[in-house]
């Protein structure tokens, strides 16, 4: 009987009942959002949560017959509604957010019939989006300059257009430079450099850095710290509360290795939630430490950056360098042979360390390495990690820039490793 629940519990998530229930759900929750807003005369008069509910629920009976004649009828009506809804409000109302929503909210309940738990997702956003107007605003209006949403537009067509060209295969001898994954990289640094720019600007240093890092972090903390050195180059007087969000990153690499491991093998994360753990406490009191006993900015400074968000040349730089030290590493397995999976872990932490430590869980989990032997290689592939982002700080931040990070990082490596002998 217990093995049939999953199976039940997709029936019943695929059954035309758990749609319907799914649109009431979209149409309530714009609905909500639509109604507070009609107390704005500059709303329009869309409809509020019991019109949005039940053309929700329309959209979703309509798919109920054969055909798609009856769902088309519907919508011709809808759009009907929505364009006397505008003409009667077109003397207050500029936009046409309201009735657009509307239209949208019927589309969704179709939609929750077919694909439930995408429509959910999608109906959060929609509601997300119109609660977050006036944030939306201020932040395109006053946070962004012009040459900012420019080079977002650069960015993304960077990422759509030129990033699909790239051939994603190996071109060197050693089978180790992919063209693309070189420019997801450069798209990378490129994004997490223009994430801190906006949001210390829009959040003020002591918030936007330290959270842009953190998150930054769960992509590739190397990238985060040669980002956020970029932005010494530019703010050389804010280089410690600079350095203080690239330790944020590092907090998240060692919150990256437990889920990696819990995925990969769970017997090799209980070995390392105490080593992680400790690493995060160190990078936590060191990036505190750093920001109470030396910041330069206070919440009411103000921070005069003239820098451009998108600084594709140093970004290039970046790439540049993290793949030369992937090469060295790979040709040094080839020169010396394989010297066995700790070796080949550790040089492989020279370019991500999540890659390795999930290396080494696949490894441990095959049977072909112990644990023992599986938790120091991955301490040796956070030990070539952190070489690679002291050298990427150095290169891109300066050499006081990698100093402050160095300590820090050398503590959260002490801390593991005493922990793993400790527990052996």
């Amino acid at each position: 009987m217990g093995n049939g629940s999953p199976l039940f519990g997709s029936a019943l998530l695929g059954s035309p009942a758990a749609g319907i229930a799914v649109a009431l759900g979209i149409g309530l929750l714009i609905g909500l959002e639509r109604e507070r807003r009609k107390r704005d005369s500059a709303v329009g008069m869309a409809g509020g949560l019991r019109t949005h509910a039940v053309v929700a629920l329309a959209g979703a009976l309509a798919m109920q017959f054969p055909g798609l004649l009856l769902v088309a009828a519907g919508a011709m009506f809808v759009g009907a509604l929505v364009v006397v809804a505008y003409w009667r409000s077109r003397s207050v109302d500029p936009g046409i957010t309201s009735e657009v929503t509307l239209f949208t909210t019927y589309l969704l309940g179709a939609y929750a019939t077919v694909q439930p738990m995408l429509a959910a997702a999608i109906g959060v956003v929609v509601a997300l989006t119109l609660l977050l107007r006036e944030a939306l605003h201020r932040f395109v209006s006053r946070t962004l300059t012009e040459r900012e949403v420019l080079d977002m537009m650069l960015l993304a067509a960077a990422a759509l257009v030129l990033l699909p060209l790239l051939p994603d295969r190996a071109v060197d001898a050693l089978g180790v430079v992919n063209p693309r994954r070189v420019g997801q990289l450069t798209l990378l640094v490129l994004a997490i450099n223009g994430l801190g720019h906006i949001a210390l600007r829009w959040l003020g240093p002591g918030r936007g850095l330290p959270l842009a890092g953190f998150f930054g972090g769960f992509v590739s903390s190397a990238a985060t710290i040669g980002a956020m050195g970029l932005k010494v180059r530019a703010m050389p007087t804010h280089t410690r509360l600079i350095a203080v969000a690239a330790l944020c990153s590092s907090i998240a690499t060692a919150l990256q290795v437990l889920m990696v491991l819990a995925v990969v093998h769970r017997p090799l994360m209980v070995g390392w939630t105490l080593p992680a753990l400790l690493m995060t406490a160190v990078a936590v009191a060191s990036a505190w430490l750093l920001w109470r006993e030396g910041s330069e900015v206070t919440a009411g400074d103000g921070v005069a950056d003239e820098s451009r968000a998108f600084q594709p040349l140093h970004a290039l730089a970046f790439s540049a360098t993290v793949t030369a030290l992937t090469w060295v590493a790979a040709w040094l397995v080839q020169r010396f042979g394989e010297a066995g999976a700790l070796f080949g872990i550790g040089l492989g932490g020279l370019a991500d360390a999540h890659s390795a430590a999930a290396s080494a869980g696949a490894l441990a989990a095959e049977g072909v390495l112990a644990l023992p032997a599986a938790s120091l290689a991955i301490l040796l592939a956070l030990v070539a990690n952190t070489a690679t982002k002291l050298v990427v700080a150095a290169t891109t931040g300066g050499l006081r820039y990698a100093t402050l990070l160095a300590g820090p990082h050398l503590a959260m490596l002490a801390a593991a490793g005493i922990a793993l002998a400790v527990a052996r």
